[in-house]
């Protein structure tokens, strides 16, 4: 009876001693410099939010957190990085296309569900429909009909095959269920201007990238890709509002994740310090110039938003017939 109950003992005291050193772990933790890993180049969407809200964090726990940039293979490059880090909190991933590079890739190093703990959503930046005055377009439902009455003869500027832009016009253009032509570019910027120069009949883009065109007059918002109005542009519908189903909103946003197997005190530990940044005056008003919404929720809740989000994206490229490299 002895022996039996030591062999069983000895697992249960090794887990409650883990348990233990895990939890001081934590409550030290952070005790050195965090690197946010953004495999984005600097200036993207990704990585102006990944600035704003870790500078917060920062002050908050005492310690600097580095944000490095590393571009590369559609992000694939970063986000291995971090997959194949030790799994303590002190590597960090910022992205917000962990779900495309899932869709568009057959074989990635890294496995997007089992690699990675979704941590917290830093925010969302909606998606705006826009053409150019030229065009003659006042409403979604003229450009939609256009498409609906001869297949074919519009086309879409996106800033990139797999891109926020190509997949949100693909999610629009297969909700409405009209035909546009796609012409990838390899930045927002050209891609935007082929719209202002009439060339391209719409594009989806970041609202902080249409904006100030917009307020200049050439560019005209046709829709928000979002469910409800946003501040930066009040007087813009929504594509649900317009009619259209809740399929046609594509939701762009950035998110936190961690090494698999990172301790779970940890992972509790930065979401409360990111949720608590999102809280500060000084993140607000960046966030609102910036035109980010928050997505505020516990880690669960977004685990199941984020893995949701990346099996509704591989649907859509099925749809779209957007095939994987």
């Amino acid at each position: 009876m002895k022996t039996r109950f030591g062999r069983r003992a000895f697992p249960l005291a090794m887990l409650a001693l883990c348990m233990t050193a895990g939890a001081a772990f934590a409550q030290d933790w952070p005790a050195k410099p965090i690197t946010a890993v953004v495999p984005l180049g600097a200036g993207s969407a990704s990585d102006i939010v990944a600035r704003v809200v870790m500078d917060q964090v920062s002050r908050q726990v005492g310690q600097p957190i580095v944000v490095e940039n590393r571009p590369g293979a559609g992000g694939t490059i970063g986000a291995n990085l971090v997959a194949k880090s030790a799994a303590d909190g002190y590597t960090i991933l910022i992205y917000g296309a962990l779900n495309t590079a899932h869709a568009m890739h057959s074989k990635l190093p890294y496995d997007t569900f089992k690699d990675f703990v979704p941590v917290i959503a830093l925010g969302q930046q909606p998606l705006v429909i826009v053409t150019s005055p030229g065009k003659g377009y006042k409403t979604l439902k003229d450009m939609i009909a256009a498409g609906k009455a001869k297949p074919g003869l519009l086309n879409y500027s996106s800033v990139g095959v797999g891109s926020a832009s190509h997949f949100g016009a693909e999610r629009l253009r297969t909700a409405a269920g009209f035909q546009a032509q796609h012409l990838p570019f390899k930045g927002a910027a050209e891609a935007v201007t082929d719209v202002v120069a009439d060339r391209s009949d719409f594009s989806v883009q970041l609202t902080a990238t249409t904006l100030p065109l917009i307020k200049d007059g050439k560019l005209v918002p046709l829709a928000v890709s979002a469910h409800k109005r946003i501040p930066a542009l009040p007087d813009t519908p929504t594509t649900v509002e317009l009619g259209l189903p809740p399929e046609s909103v594509y939701p762009f946003y950035t998110g936190v994740f961690v090494p698999a197997n990172t301790p779970s005190a940890v992972v509790e530990r930065l979401h409360r310090e990111i949720a608590k940044a999102l809280e500060a005056p000084a993140v607000q008003t960046r966030f609102a110039q910036l035109g980010v919404q928050p997505l505020p929720g516990s880690q669960a809740a977004f685990t199941k938003f984020f893995h949701d989000d990346v099996n509704a994206t591989v649907e859509l490229a099925k749809a779209a017939n957007i095939k994987p490299n």
